[in-house]
């Protein structure tokens, strides 16, 4: 049984998954498809078409699924798909996707989108990220597993942000940041390097962390340039699945990467 509050707005199209609890003035939107166990609380509001998986939980005042925020549309059919296990913090904004981009804004398992936070229509966001408050994803931006958005952080449209990368506090991020790496911006946005205590933390083993280190020696600091650098990389680190990772995404990034 789920336990939804008499105030709540629940539409006579929306799908409600078992022990889920609504709250007070919380809202929920036509074609929304809520999974078991989740949470809105009061004032949150979901909107459709959107397909919310298992154990999400929606803080006061957070709007998921809304309105893609772009010129171009125009009422059409664009949906959300959310995975299992997310917390949407107060006042935080997931948008639906556009047509031209595909229709579809993607939400994976296990993130926390802390309050104010933002994720702008048609992104695809992966497993276990952290989006601190204020940080702000333009549309069309594609977020690994593992990646740290720092708080009023922007992440301009088309960008990538690979796996388990630390993005600092008020970084602006106009180009791809690579994966395993921190970037910040006191003056200038540039890649300090590996982001070693968060892979520590994820149990990266201290050989995989010395591979990664030493492929960003090599890019950063070996006074070589981007090619001359993945030539290296091959010859000396080839064998490592992480740098090997590097490399693809450097080779495949459209916008260039942070240096």
């Amino acid at each position: 049984m789920s336990e939804i509050d008499s105030r709540a707005q629940i539409s006579p199209s929306a799908r409600i998954g078992s022990n889920t609890r609504i709250g007070p003035y919380a809202v929920v939107g036509d074609d929304v498809e809520l999974g078991e166990s989740c949470v809105l609380e009061h004032h949150a509001v979901v909107q459709g078409p959107a397909r919310i998986g298992s154990g999400n939980r929606v803080y006061a005042f957070a709007v998921v699924g809304g309105d893609p925020q772009d010129l171009t549309y125009k009422g059409e059919r664009v949906s959300l798909e959310v995975g299992d296990a997310n917390e949407f913090r107060e006042f935080c904004t997931v948008n639906r996707g556009t047509v031209k981009g595909g229709g579809v804004t993607r939400v994976g398992n296990h993130n926390l989108i802390m309050s104010y936070a933002h994720i702008g229509h048609d992104s695809q966001v992966g497993d276990y990220t952290i989006f601190v408050n204020g940080a702000t994803l333009a549309g069309h931006v594609t977020v690994e597993d593992y990646a740290t958005i720092g708080n009023f952080s922007p992440v301009h449209q088309f960008c990538r942000v690979g796996q388990h990368a630390y993005i600092g506090a008020h970084t602006v991020i106009t180009q791809d940041v690579l994966p395993f790496s921190k970037v910040v911006s006191p003056r200038e946005t540039k890649c300090y390097g590996a982001n070693t205590i968060g892979l520590q933390r994820q149990g990266f083993t201290p050989e995989r962390i010395e591979h990664i280190e030493s492929a960003y020696r090599l890019l950063l600091r070996a006074k070589l340039n981007t090619t001359q650098a993945l030539d290296e990389m091959r010859g000396t680190l080839g064998e490592s699945q992480d740098v090997l990772t590097i490399i693809r995404f450097i080779e495949s990034a459209e916008r260039g990467v942070t240096k």
